[in-house]
């Protein structure tokens, strides 16, 4: 008897495995909704996630249901459908500035010195802690809604290029791309 919960347990351990590598998910928002019908008001709840491995996937979500907890699954399991990767410039940053929008949002993200931190406000620096980039500044003009800035963000992400990819894209070396100076500076980081 004591042998068969233990098995089972063996079992979602590994469907935890498969299914996702130490993600993280992140509440950027919960909003109460209403439908009126004959007899009154029925209320739901939509919920806004965003789910990351800290090593550059992300993947965002959206799930309504009449349950808050119900909801926050439904948002989970579509960002865990929807992840892109981005590459990150020594693990911790973006390679280059990029700008992104979607609807009335837009948003710029600019690589950082290292120690400068998260500098983005509530829905972007969920994204950004997420993917595991730790020095970006991030500013976000036109809308404020959560849902918007956070597409506004996944375009700009969506953008990004690394030198390596860019350079085979061109046909081209590395050092054809950044130039010397800089991947002697690069060289030395390292």
């Amino acid at each position: 008897m004591a042998r068969e919960p233990r098995e089972g347990g063996r079992g979602r351990e590994r469907d935890r495995d498969r299914e996702g590598d130490d993600l993280i998910d992140k509440l950027v928002t919960i909003n109460r909704v209403a439908k009126v019908v004959k007899g009154g008001r029925r209320f739901a709840f939509a919920a806004l996630v965003v789910v990351g491995d800290q090593k550059g996937r992300v993947g965002y979500g959206a799930g309504k249901a009449r349950e808050v907890p119900e909801a926050i699954r439904k948002a989970t399991e579509r960002a865990k459908r929807g992840m892109i990767r981005v590459p990150m410039k020594e693990g911790r940053t973006l390679h280059h500035d990029v700008a992104g929008h979607f609807g009335a949002g837009k948003v710029v993200l600019r690589s950082a010195d290292a120690g400068t931190g998260i500098i983005a406000g509530g829905p972007m620096r969920a994204v950004f802690e997420s993917l595991g980039i730790n020095d970006v500044v991030a500013k976000s003009l036109g809308t404020r809604n959560p849902h918007n800035m956070v597409k506004a963000t996944f375009a700009a992400l969506e953008r990004c290029a690394s030198p390596r990819s860019v350079a085979s894209r061109r046909g081209k070396k590395v050092v054809d791309i950044l130039g010397k100076r800089e991947q002697a500076a690069e060289g030395a980081d390292v």
